[in-house]
């Protein structure tokens, strides 16, 4: 899957808001720019108070730079699948990551994030043919969590 594929599969859920600061933007920092933030916000307001579901970087940053992202035409789908979700899919649940050694730059394999894994983050760098039938669920997994999570705290 391209970074274009998965932007719009996003963009097509309802109430989702994706923040993608472009060079220049003098709004976010420079080492934003380029990478995409996809939050539930069905008001369109920046939450100030969550995390976003899902990330699309495209280069290392200063504290993450297994992946080696700033390799040519390269980026890292990031999922807050959550712990069952998690679990389903490596066989272990996040907070024994440490014990399952994965490549965090290894291309098209589902593996825990290399910083978040123990908060149930998933990521996948270069998704394809390998990991592509399991992105629309987890990306929908994520949806539906973080939408839970809004519909759960908002005021009525």
């Amino acid at each position: 899957m391209t970074i274009e594929e998965i932007i719009a599969l996003l963009d097509s859920l309802p109430g989702t808001l994706r923040l993608s600061p472009t060079p220049g933007d003098p709004t976010y920092p420079e080492i934003a720019w380029g990478d995409s933030f996809i939050y539930y916000a069905p008001d369109g307001k920046i939450p100030t108070t969550v995390q976003p579901f899902t990330t699309v970087v495209t280069k290392d940053y200063p504290d993450d730079k297994s992946s080696n992202l700033n390799r040519p035409n390269t980026f890292r789908l990031n999922i807050h699948a959550g712990k069952d979700s998690f679990t389903t899919h490596l066989g272990y649940p996040p907070r024994d990551s440490s014990a399952h050694p994965a490549d965090p730059s290894a291309l098209d394999t589902l593996i825990p994030h290399p910083t978040y894994a123990s908060a149930g983050w998933l990521s996948i760098v270069n998704p394809g043919p390998q990991s592509e039938p399991v992105i629309a669920d987890l990306l929908h997994t994520a949806y539906d969590r973080a939408r839970t999570r809004y519909n759960r705290n908002s005021p009525e």
